[in-house]
């Protein structure tokens, strides 16, 4: 075999220089980026492809979701235009459908790297563009039943030909998005970073050679999906199986049901979704290569957290997703809302493989990107303004620690966006932004918060559009551990009533001194609420995560069941009530 044929040292030096090049692009998007979404969330990925178009690596800070979306767009590439590839091009695409994507919103960009007439790979970035037109403002609304609301669909198309833009593509993209001067500077960033990566990767050549740095991804992808077998080999032998719901698809279909059995023979393990039922009419449907990313990240992150991410994670299992079902739709299904159903699946591998790696798994999380999208026109410029971000809420709680709270999970590692960035760049106050008391599920350990945002619009009436997921059916908690809380929306008018509105509430009209409030699911909780230490549990009350009225009812109800397991800094004895009125420097000394 050719991996063979490098020593360690090079492959180690050589593999830190193409994740450098990755993370520096990553970054010059990020600092480049015209949308608070890119340059403040970064809700944005950067990867290198080889000659073959096989992922070989992604930036540190890349989004796990987006892993299957540019390695299906490689794959497209390269049936499409096979030999007829040049240096200088530059590709773009985001049809879930006939590209590779995942869903209309993230535009992947690649561009082949040439050392002279010698292909040696790809550099590649995808951007979460925060309107790319369709019906909805944002492209991210509820209730959207076809792929042809959700935006602009473009195919894998050239974007520059050997160096020259074609510049009645970028026309064509810009006329059919909303706000098409951010639109632009966006799509520079991602072009900007794909000439840097080639730069990058060419001067890796100068320094190795084109030869070897093949033999050299070679080894990559087959040092990769070696180390993850292993992986796989170290769980039991079995069946294990698991059902989750998603709460509704936002037009007519309530409760979609997502089976999942994994088997697991020695080194193969399958992930069969026989029995998840069919695709439906909103936009909450995955395609395979979404179902694939979800799969890979939840692998990894119980069997091998370090393992590089790459095609080798790939090659190493096997997916059965029936064709048209809901994680593995057909055109014309709706895709927008599809980090939703993802976070869902990644819950099922959790669910199903609790059983053989309880010291790894963790209660369900908050289950969504509770997303909210505010436009309007802004009274200081008289131009149109489109805010868009995903929230966090809680992670569920882990063998040894609580959930953490406020926080995107799993394969969505975006950041929340900062008060001070969007009272800066858009019409709008943010009342209040803080972390749910009681939200978290009781256990051993406490699942994480969620979060409550309470924005107004600023001199303007404007338009709200949120979609929430895990506002029914809670987050689990994991052996014993409780549920977490629900999300929710609300709006409250300038007399302060307050309505509560659907989870996938679109086009509300959202007048000047009425607030839109978006509170996001919290966590399951990890194991029996009776094994949870005293000083744990009046910390939290002391520290306003749990209210005493909470803490009486999720915790002192064991007083009659023990053993309670007690902190030494407590009297051996279990929670009383008139433990949560101590005060805290009882339990610090």
């Amino acid at each position: 075999m050719s991996d063979f044929k490098i020593d360690p040292i090079t492959l180690e030096i050589t593999w830190n220089g193409l994740k450098s090049i990755a993370d520096e692009c990553f970054i010059t998007i990020m600092r480049s980026a015209f949308s608070s979404n890119v340059k403040e969330r970064h809700d944005h990925s950067t990867a290198i492809a080889d000659a073959k178009g096989r992922l070989i690596v992604q930036a540190e800070m890349s989004l796990p979701v987006h892993l299957a979306s540019m390695g299906g767009m490689m794959k497209e590439i390269m049936a499409l235009y096979g030999d007829d590839i040049a240096p200088g091009d530059l590709f773009i695409a985001n049809d879930p459908h006939v590209a590779g994507g995942t869903h209309l919103p993230d535009i992947n960009m690649a561009a082949p790297v040439y050392d002279g007439n010698h292909l040696i790979g790809f550099v590649a970035n995808i951007i979460h563009h925060a309107d790319v037109g369709g019906a909805a403002v944002g492209s991210m609304s509820g209730g959207l039943d076809e792929i042809y609301k959700e935006g602009l669909r473009i195919p894998v198309v050239r974007l520059y030909r050997r160096g020259e833009r074609v510049d009645d593509v970028m026309r064509l993209l810009l006329l059919n998005m909303r706000l098409p001067d951010e639109r632009r500077g966006d799509l520079n960033a991602q072009i900007s970073a794909c000439r840097l990566g080639e730069r990058r990767l060419l001067d890796l050549v100068t320094d190795i050679g084109s030869e070897k740095l093949r033999q050299i991804f070679d080894a990559i992808v087959s040092r990769t999906q070696l180390r993850m077998r292993r992986a796989i080999a170290a769980l039991p032998d079995g069946s294990y199986s698991f059902t989750d719901f998603m709460d509704d698809d936002g037009i007519a279909t309530k409760d979609i049901k997502i089976v999942l059995t994994v088997e697991k023979f020695g080194e193969r393990i399958k992930f069969d979704f026989t029995g998840t039922d069919p695709q439906v009419k909103g936009n909450f449907n995955l395609t395979y290569n979404a179902t694939q990313s979800a799969i890979c990240y939840s692998l990894k992150a119980l069997l091998d957290s370090e393992v590089p991410t790459n095609q080798g994670i790939f090659d190493a299992i096997d997916i059965v997703a029936p064709e048209g079902s809901f994680v593995n739709c057909v055109a014309p299904a709706a895709v927008a809302m599809r980090a939703n159903s993802c976070q869902r699946v990644v819950d099922c591998v959790l669910g199903a493989l609790a059983p053989v790696v309880p010291e790894k798994v963790i209660g369900a999380a908050n289950g969504a990107n509770t997303s909210a999208v505010f436009t309007g026109t802004d009274p200081r410029t008289g131009k149109m303004y489109v805010y868009l971000e995903t929230l966090g809420g809680g992670m569920g709680a882990r063998a040894t620690r609580d959930g953490k709270d406020g926080v995107q999970v799993h394969i969505t590692n975006t950041s929340n966006l900062p008060v001070e960035a969007i009272e800066l760049e858009y019409p709008l106050r943010v009342e209040e932004y803080s972390l749910l008391a009681d939200t978290g599920g009781a256990g051993r350990q406490r699942g994480g918060m969620g979060i409550r945002r309470i924005i107004k619009p600023v001199g303007h009436d404007c338009e709200f559009n949120g979609v929430g997921e895990r506002f029914r059916h809670q987050p689990w908690g994991v052996f014993g551990g409780s549920s977490g809380a629900a999300g929710a929306f609300f709006i409250v008018g300038p007399d302060g009533a307050r309505e509560k509105l659907d989870s996938k509430a679109s086009k509300i009209q959202l007048n000047a001194g009425s607030s839109a409030v978006i509170e996001t699911p919290g966590a399951g909780g990890y194991g029996a609420p009776a094994e949870r230490l005293v000083a744990s549990i009046i910390a939290d009350v002391k520290a306003g995560k749990v209210s005493e009225q909470a803490a009486t009812r999720d915790y002192v109800q064991f007083i009659d069941e023990p053993p309670f397991k007690r902190s030494r800094l407590m009297p051996p004895r279990p929670v009383l009530k008139s433990d949560l009125n101590m005060d805290r420097r009882d339990i610090l000394t």
